[in-house]
């Protein structure tokens, strides 16, 4: 029975990688609605300021924010958002095949791409592929802090304003439900940009003008650090919404998985247990009979 205690091995791996998996789902699943809580309370309020910030990109103030000018682009910035685990589906892989392909489009332009990256996953890719990476940050845990955010992001925004690069993408997974993630790659920088002309034209041709107190540079730069600032924030927590979703349906589908292939390795040693058993029977049956 040298055949079946092999399979039974089998078997036993197979079940202890089954408590794993199962394990990690529950773990997942009490984690998701902690991020998916913490992402939705950020939406509202950078969404305000992203609207906000879209009416001052159309606006002519007298002072004008090297956020809001328009250049030609030579160089990109990306801020790269993936998860510093694995085992979450092809999350990763999606934003990273997108943000590929940008790069390609870029490149063909005679663009450049410089990077930072926000996770471990989009890290090891940058370095392997090797992109430019200016600034880093990974193991966040489980809950995104804004000072520790901000670090990294504003090696970009300081190239962004010295002119060393032309334009700032932010590249997260967007949280569209449990069973379902979206890779999103917007323009962060300059402001005015495709999607608020789109709001800008769906608005109508209203011209939006401010009044500024103290005076326009103090409340046009706390705007445009608070419009950074919350975008940011609301792509890792976004981010972190869809890895825990992900994991959880990763981590189900491997134990639903798992108990297939514990139920096909049963039959496979019954059948072997019971070939072995009616050789035995044979045997003796034929030994008795030449007796």
């Amino acid at each position: 029975m040298a055949v079946g205690k092999e399979i039974r091995g089998k078997i036993k791996s197979v079940e202890n990688t089954k408590k794993i998996t199962k394990a990690m789902e529950m773990v997942a699943a009490s984690k998701m609605r902690k991020a998916q809580d913490r992402m939705r309370a950020a939406r509202p309020y950078s969404e305000k300021v992203r609207n906000i910030a879209a009416h001052l990109g159309q606006a002519n103030p007298e002072y004008v924010h090297p956020f809001m000018k328009l250049h030609t682009v030579r160089s990109s910035g990306f801020i790269v958002v993936t998860t510093d685990k694995g085992l979450c589906g092809g999350m990763n892989t999606n934003i990273l095949r997108a943000l590929t392909q940008k790069f390609k489009d870029l490149q063909s332009a005679g663009a450049t791409p410089q990077t930072i990256a926000i996770g471990n996953k989009g890290l090891g890719f940058l370095n392997r592929i090797g992109a430019p990476v200016l600034a880093q940050l990974t193991q966040m845990g489980d809950t995104p802090h804004l000072e520790t955010l901000i670090g990294p992001v504003k090696v970009m925004l300081d190239a962004y304003t010295e002119g060393k690069i032309d334009a700032v993408y932010l590249c997260y997974t967007r949280f569209i439900n449990t069973m379902k993630q979206e890779p999103v790659i917007e323009q962060l920088l300059p402001l005015s940009h495709e999607k608020m002309h789109k709001e800008a034209t769906a608005a109508g041709s209203y011209g939006w003008d401010y009044l500024y107190e103290p005076d326009a540079p103090a409340v046009i730069d706390d705007l445009l650090e608070l419009y950074i600032e919350s975008l940011v924030y609301q792509a890792v927590a976004e981010n972190m919404a869809s890895e825990q979703s992900a994991r959880m349906v990763a981590m189900k589908a491997a134990t639903d998985n798992a108990g297939s292939v514990i139920g096909e390795l049963k039959l496979v040693y019954n059948k072997t247990r019971q070939a072995a058993i009616t050789k035995e029977l044979s045997e003796i049956v034929a030994g008795a009979a030449a007796v």
